[in-house]
């Protein structure tokens, strides 16, 4: 099965993640294929916008821990060198992404639809943060883009319990712009992106980037701070020991070094 899958519908680019089987967890493949989905994006003057969903119940439940757990944790597979991780949240671009959310999207899923621009999502939908839930930072994002785009006590709240917010509650916080019913998704996504593409691009383009702006101050500095607490951490014990018992279906046993 191909673990990521690209449609063109007239002008947008429609990206699919698609590891239905693990919940669209991000491995190498899925990093590698969005990458290559926002050079194609980024490239073609014909495309204007991307909008990036998943295939099945949920949108990304975030890295493979699976693969984590075996893996030297300085090599991530889920990592590209442009895109960072799932070869996306800190991708240089001009063109905007809808999140055309179809499930929870949680760890680095979350991570994934906090550097979109704009998100769709049905009922079914949740976002969270479980990281501290296996002794692992949210480094691709979630620590410094969550405070952002929601409330600070609410995003701190989700970091620190791990606990994720339904998508009711995200809407009504202004996180996310629409709620639709699933066999709708995909269609509302690309009415909000047809709403999108009958402008001029260059002003659209121009428009996102002082939009961003305007609250999305230094991200390379932020990236830089997020990852060397990442580093701290993968340096633990307890930083093995929390993928292990996710596979292993058993609660950790933390030992606080």
């Amino acid at each position: 099965m191909t673990a990521l899958l690209t449609e063109i519908r007239d002008r947008v680019l429609i990206i699919t993640l698609n590891r239905p089987e693990v919940r669209n967890a991000v491995n190498g493949d899925i990093a590698i294929g969005v990458e290559a989905a926002m050079d194609q994006l980024e490239e073609n003057d014909e495309l204007l916008i991307g909008i990036i969903t998943g295939n099945g119940p949920a949108f990304c439940a975030g890295a493979d821990l699976k693969v984590l757990s075996q893996a030297d944790p300085n090599a991530m597979p889920a990592l590209t060198k442009r895109g960072h991780f799932a070869g996306f949240v800190n991708r240089e671009r001009t063109k905007p992404v809808i999140a055309a959310v179809n499930g929870p999207a949680v760890a680095g899923g979350f991570e994934i639809v906090l550097a979109c621009d704009l998100v769709v999502a049905t009922p079914t939908a949740v976002f969270g943060l479980p990281e501290v839930k296996r002794s692992l930072l949210a480094f691709a994002g979630g620590v410094f883009r969550s405070p952002r785009a929601l409330p600070l006590n609410v995003a701190m709240e989700m970091a620190l319990t791990g606990e994720p917010i339904d998508v009711e509650r995200a809407y009504s916080l202004g996180f996310v712009n629409r709620i639709v019913e699933p066999a709708k998704l995909l269609d509302e996504a690309l009415t909000l992106a047809n709403l999108i593409t009958a402008h001029a691009p260059l002003a659209v383009r121009e428009i996102r980037q002082i939009v961003r702006g305007a609250v999305h101050h230094d991200d390379r500095a932020q990236f830089a701070a997020a990852r060397e607490a990442s580093r701290r951490i993968e340096s633990t014990e307890d930083y093995r020991e929390g993928p292990r018992a996710f596979v292993e279906k058993r609660p950790p046993i933390w030992k606080g070094r």
